[in-house]
């Protein structure tokens, strides 16, 4: 039998927010947040701890954001700053382990168990991380630590801000058991309001399903919110991160107020999308074109086709669906691809990515749970 895994989900707290707090001492203590102008329709990129407590949150309308807090200092994003500061952290994770995941900037998976720093304990590893990037890029970060890549990302928001979280093999079945719907995975308003009226709120509920009940009400995810039910994932952490799409968007200052307004957008947003496209030229194939439209009162909508290249006809077509859907101003139009690696990862690869339900999924952890460490 082998060992559970030991993954450590970084978490850097309110990441642009603190560093323009670093680099600013006098913002500290006051409500803060990084995005783009009241006045040209910008939104929230993240805020600070202090701007929370007015209901702030990342992707709130700037506006509304200032509303709630009138004294809300708003502050323009500068990438490069928080890209040299996202690097100097990875150089951070280098020095306990190779096998790192990142997911954007400021969060990233580690696979630790092969380390024998610490006597291979993750939880020290974790300890030792955070307090590395606390001294050398003075940002604080949180730390999640278990035996898989689901319940290390729900552990490190478990003690935010600059706080760690530790989920045994022996502890999965008591948190799982306990942990809300709405924390997994692909749960989104949709499903956990279908999950709230058949009185599902907790994985211990949605463990009373068989998997025919599953697939039923949850269709094929019915399979995975099994397997996620019991505390178990057997994703790894992937070294080269798989993109999935990749889009551009334009929020406008006015309204585009018809339909024709909207198409002769559709041109300069393809020229952005065929220029970021060219950077992994090679490395993905295209399998659906998509348009996305935010309508001036925020609902949103998307439309895609099956294809496989970038046709502006295809996003004209498209575009006129999508206004259809509305038909009145919008304020927000995008477009992208959805994409697929060239280089499919191996059979074995694929197979830990898929669902095994019913009894076997009950195998599968109890398994794990049967080689634990003295120090995790």
């Amino acid at each position: 039998m082998t060992a559970p895994r030991k993954i450590i989900h970084c978490d850097c707290d309110c990441f642009y927010a603190s560093i323009e707090m670093r680099d600013n001492p006098e913002l500290k203590g006051k409500p803060i947040a990084v995005g783009g102008s009241p006045e040209r329709r910008g939104v929230v990129a993240t805020c600070n701890y202090e701007a929370r407590e007015f209901g702030i949150h990342s992707a709130m309308a700037s506006a509304t954001a200032r509303h709630r807090c009138p004294d809300l200092i708003i502050i323009k994003p500068d990438m490069e700053k928080y890209r040299i500061a996202s690097q100097q952290i990875h150089q951070v994770f280098q020095n306990y382990t190779s096998l790192i995941e990142p997911l954007s900037l400021d969060e990233a998976f580690l696979d630790v168990s092969a380390s024998t720093q610490f006597q291979g304990s993750a939880t020290r590893i974790a300890e030792a991380i955070r307090a590395e990037v606390k001294e050398k890029v003075n940002i604080t970060i949180s730390a999640g630590i278990a035996p898989n890549k689901f319940l290390a990302k729900i552990a490190s928001d478990w003690n935010k801000p600059d706080g760690q979280f530790v989920i045994t093999p022996s502890q999965i079945e008591e948190f799982v058991s306990q942990l809300p719907v709405k924390k997994l995975h692909g749960v989104g308003k949709v499903t956990a309001g279908k999950m709230k009226r058949l009185g599902i709120s907790t994985c211990n509920d949605l463990r009373k399903l068989d998997s025919e009940q599953l697939r039923q009400y949850f269709g094929s995810f019915g399979e995975r919110l099994q397997q996620l039910s019991l505390g178990i994932d057997n994703r790894p952490v992937q070294t080269e991160r798989i993109r999935k799409s990749l889009s551009v968007e334009n929020t406008y200052v006015t309204d585009l107020p018809t339909l024709e307004s909207c198409l002769q957008e559709l041109p300069n947003l393809y020229q952005q999308l065929t220029h970021r496209l060219e950077k992994i030229d090679g490395e993905y194939q295209i399998k659906k074109q998509f348009i996305k439209i935010k309508f001036h009162d925020f609902v949103r909508t998307t439309v895609e086709t099956l294809s496989d290249c970038t046709d502006l006809e295809n996003y004209t077509t498209l575009c006129e669906q999508g206004f259809a859907r509305g038909d009145r101003p919008v304020r927000l139009l995008g477009m992208g691809v959805r994409l697929l690696p060239k280089k499919m990862a191996s059979d074995q690869d694929k197979r830990e990515l898929e669902v095994e339900p019913g009894n076997d999924a009950v195998e599968q952890l109890n398994l794990r749970l049967e080689q634990v460490p003295e120090e995790y």
